[in-house]
């Protein structure tokens, strides 16, 4: 093609797609000006009254609720709260929810997080079908480390078209620094807290998604239980020995350091998980295969 038909070709791809931004940012102001103006009608609240209340002039309420108005955040937060609303109820792109659904999700909001729990082995036992097939698109591989989390992670995630996320990545990345330095300046208590809010974030952020976790996430109960709830979860275990030789070949030598006492503490720590990890959807051991073999029996537990 010539330079000035490559020319006139790219300027004519960037207006499309300028086109198509403008349009999406209309079709937000349209919805949002919608959402305001249906939220103010149920309240029964005139455009002057919510003006009084949120500090927003008539007049610019009015553009706002046609679709022309383009507003701050911080004016869009007054108006969310004067209408009593949460500010992301107004914000999300998503369609307005069923009633019924807003009101469940303030019951569960009242809860405490003891029953929040409970609330969801209800909501599982009573919709199962529905709730697994949310769980199936998420899977969790547990285990010690060694057992082949994100080597077999990777592969699962590309094979799958999912993206891949490591855990202790994410916490690292929350944090700001390194996972040991994490456990040297904060302790295992801000450890577990960086941990949980790296799962729920990664829950939040993704519908399909292969998820390499910290061998010790089955040891705090509540990130445990909401990592089952939300995922279909593989246990990936091995030998002692196996996990030992692993870790050293991934260039780790400090178990070799006092070797004898490393295995015992291992074989302890196996030992004292084993009920845990035994809660997983499925296992598989990985002793004694290549990692294509073990890849095949993944592939297999997640798609049975």
């Amino acid at each position: 093609m010539p330079a000035k038909e490559q020319g006139m070709a790219a300027r004519e791809g960037a207006e499309t797609r300028e086109r198509r931004d403008e349009n999406g940012e209309a079709e937000y102001l349209r919805l949002l000006g919608e959402r305001i103006r249906e939220a103010r009608a149920r309240r029964g609240m005139t455009r002057k009254i919510l003006a009084r209340d949120s500090q927003v002039s008539e007049r610019y309420l009015a553009q706002l609720e046609t679709g022309q108005g383009n507003i701050s955040i911080v004016l869009l937060r007054q108006i969310a709260h004067a209408m009593g609303l949460p500010l992301g109820d107004l914000v999300r792109e998503e369609p307005d929810r069923p009633v019924e659904l807003t009101l469940l999700i303030q019951t569960l909001g009242r809860l405490q997080p003891k029953d929040l729990a409970q609330a969801r082995r209800l909501l599982a036992e009573t919709f199962g079908a529905a709730v697994d097939s949310g769980r199936r698109h998420r899977i969790a591989l547990i285990g010690l480390r060694g057992a082949g989390k994100s080597t077999l992670g990777a592969m699962l995630a590309k094979a799958l078209g999912a993206p891949f996320v490591e855990l202790d990545r994410e916490i690292e990345r929350d944090s700001g620094t390194r996972l040991a330095e994490v456990f040297d300046l904060y302790g295992q208590g801000a450890y577990r807290r960086y941990e949980r809010r790296a799962l729920e974030s990664v829950i939040e952020r993704h519908d399909r998604v292969v998820i390499a976790t910290g061998g010790s996430i089955v040891s705090e109960p509540g990130t445990f239980d909401l990592l089952l709830s939300a995922c279909y979860t593989v246990w990936l275990t091995a030998a002692p020995e196996e996990h030992m030789s692993r870790v050293v070949a991934q260039g780790d030598t400090r178990p070799m350091a006092e070797n004898e006492q490393a295995m015992e503490d291992l074989r302890r720590i196996l030992a004292g998980r084993h009920a845990l990890y035994s809660k997983a959807d499925a296992r598989i051991d990985t002793a004694g295969k290549t990692v294509e073999q073990s890849f095949r029996e993944l592939r297999a537990a997640v798609a049975g």
